[in-house]
């Protein structure tokens, strides 16, 4: 997996179908689109354009929903509903549209029926005189998540309390061998498929397969890997496809690659019966904008578009679907210094970028384990520099996404504690496999620290104990087997007697 540089500081998917259409009369109209369709729900999203001549300050878009029909997730707005009325409320940033100007919002829904009786700001969408803009104003702030405080009990994910998380080589060898699906070993309860990777950069369109026999003569057939895939999930193992990796640069910077991404990765899941995605987007697959700058209102296309594509997939899937992050520590917990290009468009854009994605989708992540490896020195909530290789190092990032913290210093953008279970940590299984290697005697030390705030080193979880702490993480499995199977051998038992 990619090195990150932070050296660098220095400085699915249908044919759109239009319902409506902006109406000849000057004035704000709102058009909505159904941007995606599947068998049980559907993307939609309103566009609202100011045809006027003066400028909109504020709008307001409700309409009602079929019985049978159900709003799911939403985006760029917020909403207030009385049964099958929704009306949507511009956030503090999309509010004012300028005259020829248009903003958007989006949602997911269940069913198959579309929006009726359309108005915006009380008149109809197709327009007519426009009314005054709402009397209430519109937030000035995000509203808080709607995501259980971490206490909420975790819901039910067919996973054990404590998981041995783990990368197969899928689609090549790296130098540790080929490992057939079916000799995977037991103790591994979430299995990685390394990797799906675009066509290119800014395609979407995401494309998987075995290991070709050249590079690994002992691979299984497709009928036979499949097979393995259903043994595993029978024993109640969750085996998801894992998009990105240190090759496979993917950034979704216009909706058509967005619709792309989603229906590649939909046939892919299909073909081979998964239980869902890890998204590993390292290098420059993710990055922000100058002026995006709040990471609860994501601007940056690449963002803005993963979110949208997971949402729907998520949607389609329902709420069986596995979703795993894996980002590096420069992306995430770097963060707490640095966000984006900075007030002074002199950082490197990547920092912090995957904090808007986790955020946006964090009532629908099962586990983030992010990479402690691959990491230079990164600085804690104790405001001290950690180094990767120590028990310090895992405690230290760990907690930071148990216990939330300000983005860039900023106490007024806190971003907010993962519930435990949602949380594990990255470590490679052996010298090989990455930089920051840690023996086995280290790692549980570390573990041991944050479930049970016993054995801590030079760190202090802010979090407290975390029982439910969800476990562990490593590239590889089969750099794994390679060195004997140390990581599973010493951490399988490990994390299954944890109380």
């Amino acid at each position: 997996m990619l090195l990150a540089a932070l050296a660098a500081l220095a400085t699915a998917a249908a044919t759109t179908l239009t319902l409506a259409a902006p109406a000849r009369a000057a004035g704000p109209t709102a058009t909505f689109v159904k941007t995606a369709e599947w068998g049980t729900g559907w993307e939609g999203k309103y566009t609202i354009t100011n045809g006027g001549s003066g400028t909109l300050n504020g709008w307001q878009v409700a309409f009602t929903l079929p019985a049978g029909t159900t709003l799911g997730s939403y985006w760029d707005a917020t909403v207030s509903s009385s049964g099958q009325r929704h009306t949507f409320t511009n956030r503090s940033w999309n509010g004012t549209v300028a005259p020829g100007a248009s903003v958007s919002f989006g949602f997911l829904a269940t069913g198959s029926g579309s929006p009726t009786d359309c108005t915006l700001n009380g008149a109809p969408c197709g327009g007519g005189t426009p009314t005054t803009p709402p009397t209430t104003p519109p937030p000035t702030t995000p509203p808080p998540p709607t995501t259980p405080p971490p206490t909420t009990p975790p819901p039910t994910t067919g996973l054990p309390r404590h998981a041995l998380i783990g990368y197969l080589h899928a689609s090549f060898a790296n130098g540790s061998g080929y490992l057939r699906m079916a000799d995977v070993p037991a103790d591994w309860d979430i299995i990685n498929l390394a990797f799906g990777e675009p066509t290119s950069v800014t395609s979407g369109d995401i494309r998987f397969q075995l290991c070709p026999v050249a590079e690994c003569p002992g691979v299984e057939t497709e009928a036979e890997f499949i097979a393995a895939i259903r043994a595993k999930q029978q024993q109640g193992k969750k085996v998801l496809l894992s998009i990105g990796g240190q090759n496979g640069q993917v950034q979704l910077t216009t909706t058509a690659a967005r619709d792309t991404f989603v229906r590649s990765v939909a046939a892919i899941i299909d073909r081979y019966g998964l239980n869902g995605l890890d998204i590993d987007f390292e290098g420059h697959s993710l990055y922000l904008n100058a002026g995006d700058t709040d990471f609860r209102n994501p601007t940056t296309p690449v963002i803005v578009n993963l979110i949208s594509a997971i949402r729907t997939l998520k949607q389609r899937y329902g709420a069986g679907f596995v979703l795993t992050m894996a980002p590096e520590t420069f992306f995430v917990q770097l963060g707490y210094q640095f966000y984006g290009p900075g007030p002074w468009g002199g950082q490197d854009p990547r920092a912090g970028s995957y904090l808007p994605v986790i955020h946006a989708l964090r009532n629908d992540l099962t586990v983030l384990h992010v990479q402690n490896y691959n990491s230079g020195p990164i600085m804690g909530l104790d405001n001290q520099y950690h180094t990767m290789g120590s028990a310090d190092f895992h405690v230290a990032m760990t907690d930071m996404l148990l216990a939330g913290f300000p983005v860039a210093g900023n106490t007024s953008a806190m971003f907010p504690a993962l519930r435990e279970d949602q949380v594990a940590f990255g470590a490679p299984s052996s010298v090989s496999a990455g930089n920051g290697y840690l023996a086995p005697a280290g790692v549980q030390a570390a573990v041991t620290c944050l479930v049970r705030s016993q054995g801590c080193g030079g760190y202090a979880p802010r979090s407290g104990t975390n029982p439910d702490f969800r476990g562990l993480m490593t590239w590889s499995i089969n750099w794994d087997r390679y060195y004997s199977w140390e990581f599973r051998l010493q951490h399988g038992p490990f994390l299954k007697a944890l109380p």
